[in-house]
């Protein structure tokens, strides 16, 4: 078959990535992109200033890696002009966009999907397979760590939007649960409009406690996920894209003051070996197979995306009404449009 076609509409640090890895990608063709610099791409590619003149290259998908304020315009766009697109997360700056970009891709009968990077890591894709085996038995609470140096690049969101929302997918996605509740605060000490520290907890819809701790305040850079259930813990670097088990200890407790707490003792700790492929190039892959009309399971659709940036919003206004947040009753995925085939309005021809 022939190739697919793609555009890549923004050129900044993560839009640069996308940029090598559409150029790698095993039947794509990056043929244009679009950035207020202009220029051409190291293929020979156009790099164009105006949507129009990318939507004259005819391209099967669109890649948006532009700031998040613009995914509202850009993707209304491509939906109304046919075509699918895999937009960077968040979604949107708000819930209001986010469901604005659900209907118009869903009523165009497109493919589009959220580029939430971190479901591809290794490290969290072998923990989800973990947990979906039962080997944790029944999860007890999720705990995440992301912080790091503040980003130069990001300008118009906080860090909420920007980072905690990998979290909050990665919790729902590795659990197969949705958030029922979330109470957070948040700080603002780099002199920017936006907060760049936050402290989440809360509980998901089956009972399960989360934390997250999420800043660009640390010299340390953590990527950090301890699902702790009945058997034992995982860790989960994604960074390294290292995972951990830690397993209660199966050693009787003799010493009868410490029989009355029925709590664990320490077991073995195995760290799993596990082939390592690049997770942006795992997303590129399942995207395109979607958009090829192969399989469009792989990909984080539009309406996960609306529902992390719900909770992203009630994480806000949790700090900012110093209040406990319920989220609204979760969306299920058979909710939406089906996916089209091969030949059909919105797939390849």
């Amino acid at each position: 078959m022939s190739k697919l076609t793609a555009v890549l509409i923004g050129l900044g640090a993560m839009g640069r990535n996308h940029a090598r890895v559409l150029g790698l990608l095993d039947g794509v063709d990056l043929v244009g992109a679009m950035d207020p610099a202009g220029g051409t791409l190291p293929s020979g590619a156009p790099v164009v200033r105006a949507l129009d003149e990318l939507l004259a290259l005819r391209p099967d998908y669109a890649v948006v890696a532009c700031p998040t304020a613009l995914h509202e315009e850009i993707g209304m766009a491509l939906a109304v002009h046919g075509v699918c697109a895999l937009i960077e997360k968040p979604l949107a700056h708000s819930v209001v966009a986010a469901r604005r970009l659900v209907d118009a891709f869903e009523t165009a009968g497109l493919v589009a999907g959220v580029g939430h990077i971190e479901r591809f890591n290794p490290a969290l894709q072998n923990l989800r397979s973990r947990l979906e085996a039962g080997e944790l038995g029944e999860v007890f609470q999720v705990v995440t760590r992301r912080q790091g140096p503040f980003p130069h690049r990001i300008a118009d969101v906080g860090v909420v939007k920007d980072l905690a929302t990998h979290d909050i997918d990665l919790t729902g996605w590795v659990t197969g649960q949705e958030y029922a509740s979330v109470s957070a605060r948040t700080l603002s000490k780099s002199g920017r409009e936006h907060e760049d520290m936050v402290t989440v907890t809360g509980d998901l819809t089956d009972g399960t406690l989360v934390s997250h701790l999420v800043n660009w305040l640390s010299p340390l850079k953590e990527r950090f996920t301890a699902v702790t259930g009945e058997r034992g813990c995982f860790v989960a670097d994604t960074l390294t894209a290292d995972l951990t088990y830690y397993a209660n200890g199966a050693v009787t407790t003799e010493w009868e003051a410490l029989r009355a707490f029925r709590g664990v003792s320490e077991g073995d700790m195995i760290r799993y070996a596990t082939p390592k492929r690049e997770p942006l190039l795992v997303e590129h892959e399942r995207f395109r197979d979607a958009v090829d009309g192969k399989d469009a399971a792989g990909i984080v659709s539009l309406r996960e995306g609306l529902r992390t940036v719900e909770v992203a919003a009630a994480v806000l206004e949790s700090a900012r009404e110093r209040v406990s947040v319920r989220l609204p009753q979760a969306r299920r995925e058979g909710d939406a449009r089906p996916l089209p085939q091969p030949g059909a309005p919105g797939g390849r021809p």
